[in-house]
């Protein structure tokens, strides 16, 4: 994407610029699209409809660094730490290009699982995370910025989709609780075996379902991020 430019407020801007930003605190951009005429986007940074969005995320475990040294700095009580490193990063970057920085967990939720499909052609594997043809399950979406002006953006095709070419679907089949089926997420039945007494596993080093991904593992997230993780879906 370093190739491109948008406009804003009269000058143009190179994606290079936001993405030496972002690379800064281990994040890059997720690519992004323009809103057709017919669709109600959200509202960009003047309460104006917003034309276009760039999506923020990271690829394996690059923020993780970043994110510690920054919560050394805050109070031991912080609650959701990672979500409140995400806004303020994402945050000073939007305010640096004139844009209006938006996040996951933003109520009403906005459709960033919708969004990623969309600029990046992606498809969720059976376990709903969307599945990379790099960077397999370990990469997220920590935002994204709208913009009021149009941006240039390549035509992109479907990107590969891995689980298609996987018969074995090992992802299906490591759970002691069967808690991801081709049925679905049994929700209950994994927070209850993640706080119970055989959940030691999954608590210090993440989804057995997910750690059995064949692809992307050079990515892969290290145990003490996804014990992080894990920490985060057992005790909300």
């Amino acid at each position: 994407m370093t190739s491109l430019g948008l406009q804003s407020d009269g000058c143009r801007l190179g994606f290079g610029d936001i993405e030496e930003a972002l690379a800064v605190h281990g994040l890059v951009l997720r690519g992004g699209f323009n809103f057709a005429t017919d669709e109600a986007p959200p509202l960009g940074l003047s309460g104006a409809p917003a034309k276009s969005v760039l999506l923020v995320g990271q690829a394996g475990a690059a923020p993780w660094p970043h994110f510690l040294r920054w919560r050394e700095q805050q109070p031991s009580t912080i609650t959701n730490p990672l979500d409140s490193w995400s806004r303020q990063v994402i945050g000073d970057v939007a305010e640096a290009f004139g844009a209006r920085a938006v996040s996951p967990s933003d109520k009403p939720y906005l459709p960033f699982q919708r969004w990623a499909m969309r600029a990046e052609g992606l498809k969720p594997s059976p376990l709903g995370i969307l599945m990379h043809p790099q960077y397999g399950l370990w990469h997220a979406y920590r935002g994204a910025l709208l913009f009021e002006d149009e941006i240039a953006l390549p035509e992109h095709g479907e990107a590969v989709h891995l689980c298609d070419a996987c018969v074995e679907k090992p992802c299906l089949k490591s759970c002691p609780v069967d808690a991801y089926s081709r049925a679905g997420f049994a929700y209950q039945a994994c927070l209850a075996h993640v706080r119970g007494g055989n959940g030691e596993p999954c608590r210090s080093g993440g989804c057995l379902d997910r750690n059995a991904c064949p692809y992307g593992t050079e990515y892969r997230y290290p145990p003490d991020v996804q014990a992080f993780h894990m920490a985060a879906f057992a005790d909300p």
